[in-house]
């Protein structure tokens, strides 16, 4: 199927500030309004505390009770500051909200609708990739003011890897055909394509919030 490739809208210079006090900036992609940053939020919006699940045992157990958590990669706060948090999928489905006040984490649709706008799967990734920090060559043009970074993931067993590699993001949609898997948006550094990937709901993501 060809996809038309639309004017991209673009206008970086608003923000939104989450419950905790960080700023973040935020772009207008055709009618939609991302988050050009990750989030890097520690309380839900009605500031009950999202457990920080530092060693391995603790990330894992959360995964297995169900119970949502958020990390830095590696534990280390300098790679917050530059790539936010990362979440399990049960911090993003929890009803007591992660997203700031008016936004909401997407699901597959949110996605998707980007994604078409960018030029469809093929050519969405360059633009949406930022500028610098990606290995193998793999930096973007940022065409479009996402700035995805290359985050990494924290797989279940509390291992860290792929940063400056892979930018991740959790989406709110489950498959229907498991109960332990969700939805994630994947940007690489060896290929200028988007990806849609069913994961283990205990892996730790990025998160990007939408405009309501």
């Amino acid at each position: 199927m060809v996809v038309a490739i639309l004017p991209i809208a673009m206008n970086a210079s608003s923000q939104v500030t989450d419950r905790d006090g960080n700023t973040y900036k935020t772009v207008k992609i055709g009618a939609q309004e991302w988050m050009a940053e990750n989030l890097d939020m520690a309380h839900f919006r009605n500031g009950d505390p999202i457990p920080n699940a530092i060693t391995a045992e603790e990330w894992t157990k959360a995964g297995e009770e169900g119970s949502p958590a958020w990390c830095y990669y590696d534990n280390d706060p300098v790679n917050g500051k530059k790539y936010g948090k990362l979440y399990n999928w049960f911090a993003v489905n929890d009803a007591r909200g992660l997203a700031p006040e008016g936004w909401y984490v997407p699901s597959y649709p949110e996605w998707a609708k980007i994604t078409n706008h960018l030029g469809g799967e093929n050519v969405a990734d360059s633009k949406m990739k930022s500028t610098e920090g990606w290995t193998s060559n793999g930096n973007g043009t940022n065409e479009s003011g996402f700035a995805g970074l290359p985050g990494g993931n924290r797989y279940n067993d509390g291992m860290f890897l792929l940063i400056n590699n892979n930018g991740d993001w959790w989406s709110t949609l489950t498959l229907e055909s498991s109960t332990i898997f969700a939805y994630y948006s994947s940007l690489k550094d060896e290929n200028d394509n988007i990806r849609f990937y069913g994961e283990n709901k205990v892996t730790g993501h990025s998160v990007r919030c939408i405009k309501n």
